[in-house]
């Protein structure tokens, strides 16, 4: 199989040997704490039946499953538009393997192979968020508690990116198909580091509302109602200003929330898409006020989103996806997995 242990001391170099001769003998692959295995191509083709098993696809490539020699599923990752050299990429990717967190999503391995550039992640078997939030054949309606620990999650996960690491790690690329579940629906952020190895230059970063997505169960974009449309973030934030903030739960839920966790979960996602970033929380504040440490007061509708909903009333733009290129992300299916 050809794999390659990559450690980050002398005593998990050493323990990479014996490993390795251990995994000869019994065919079964072991981690080494603190570092990543590197997989050759072939390996991971093996490993995923030759890419059969298509789990999604995004801007920086598609993700297969597959799973290892003693069985552990993983999810591998095909970057595409890397170009970075070999030396490069792995120095790049042992930074992120060092990366760990309980709300991240692990990375396991590489492959760094001619110009082949693998990631292997380990699987989460529910799926995106957005998969759950919005796929018609999605089974699984998550509870209001069920979300608001998603949420606290994602605030943590990203805390810990932006304050925790040695390097500051901005996402760029927050959303649904972004955040992955475990099978105790614990959120993972996935994709974070992506833009350094695609060397990908994000000089510019894009703000729209995120949390309303999983407090309402609908996606940010263009609705229609009684002749007239609007856009979802935009009327989201006029209604949390308006103190109605359970208007804007998932009709799903019937009302089953907790009013408390609703207003200060929409209120601080208006709060970070606040025009002046002076104005915006840091996540370290985000996670405080979603624990209920800190108060969180009513926001102040964004002008961003003020014009945006303007120039959709008036027909400047035929759709979201329009508004997008003047300056708001919109949500989309693609991200880690589908």
């Amino acid at each position: 199989m050809g794999l390659k242990y990559i450690g980050v001391s002398d005593y998990g170099m050493a323990s990479t040997s014996l490993q390795l001769r251990r995994w000869r003998k019994s065919h079964i692959v072991s981690k080494v704490e603190g570092s990543l295995i590197r997989f050759s191509y072939g390996d991971l083709r093996h490993a995923t039946k030759n890419f059969s098993e298509k789990l999604g696809s995004g801007s920086f490539g598609s993700v297969f499953k597959g799973a290892l020699p003693d069985s552990t599923q993983v999810a591998v990752k095909k970057l595409e538009g890397s170009r970075q050299g070999e030396k490069q990429f792995q120095a790049e990717v042992l930074t992120l393997g060092a990366i760990q967190h309980i709300n991240l999503l692990r990375l396991r391995g590489f492959c760094c192979e001619r110009s082949q550039r693998l990631l292997v992640y380990e699987f989460m078997p529910h799926g995106s968020l957005y998969s759950v939030l919005f796929k018609m054949d999605s089974n699984i309606m998550l509870s209001w508690n069920m979300r608001y620990r998603i949420v606290l999650g994602i605030a943590r996960g990203l805390a810990y990116l932006h304050d925790k690491c040695r390097e500051c790690i901005i996402h760029c690329d927050i959303k649904p198909g972004n955040i992955l579940l475990d099978a105790d629906f614990k959120a993972k952020v996935a994709d974070f580091g992506m833009a350094k190895l695609i060397c990908r230059d994000f000089n510019r970063v894009l703000t729209t509302m995120r949390g309303q997505s999983i407090i309402s169960g609908r996606r940010n974009s263009t609705y229609f109602e009684e002749g007239s449309k609007y856009h979802y973030p935009s009327w989201a934030a006029q209604k949390v200003i308006e103190g109605d903030e359970k208007c804007l739960l998932d009709s799903r839920l019937g009302g089953e929330a907790d009013l408390e966790e609703v207003k200060r979960a929409s209120r601080v996602a208006c709060w970070c898409v606040q025009d002046a970033e002076i104005d915006r929380p840091t996540m370290g504040q985000v996670v405080q006020i979603l624990e209920g440490v800190l108060e969180v007061n009513v926001p102040r509708i964004p002008r961003s989103l003020q014009l945006l909903m303007e120039d959709l009333i008036s027909g400047m733009y035929d759709d979201v996806s329009s508004v997008a290129e003047h300056g708001a992300s919109t949500e989309s299916s693609q991200g880690a997995y589908k």
